[in-house]
């Protein structure tokens, strides 16, 4: 199954992961992240299985993230409540945001993208 890979094209770190993605040779399915945001549902779906905080996966350099208080306001968010919000808006997502083998791979770092994909 190809990974899912959700980015906004005006992204310089979405650019870079797909720039990686494409001289590797591999295959994937791209969203626009801000165009389609992954329902509540996809979101429970995919991190069913996640064990690190969920406010790894805010976009907390993010205008709306900015607007919305989140930086006070997301310890105090239930688990359901911080999805709805993932779900609401692509923008509050930490992008790119790469789903590959029931896991979640938030933001861009080469190293972790290597070995997903290039180690054997």
């Amino acid at each position: 199954m190809k990974p899912l890979f959700l980015c906004y094209e005006k992204c310089s770190t979405c650019q870079k992961a797909k720039k990686f993605l494409n001289q590797n040779n591999i295959a994937y399915d791209e969203r626009d992240l801000i165009k389609e945001p992954p329902s509540k549902a996809e979101l429970e779906n995919w991190l069913k299985d996640y064990d690190l905080p969920l406010r790894k996966l805010f976009n907390t350099s993010g205008k709306l993230y900015r607007e919305l208080n989140l930086k006070e306001r997301l310890s105090k968010l239930s688990r359901t409540e911080q999805i709805e919000l993932l779900a609401s808006s692509g923008y509050l997502i930490k992008r790119p945001f790469l789903i590959i083998n029931n896991q979640v791979i938030s933001g861009f770092n080469e190293k972790v993208y290597q070995e997903l994909f290039l180690t054997t």
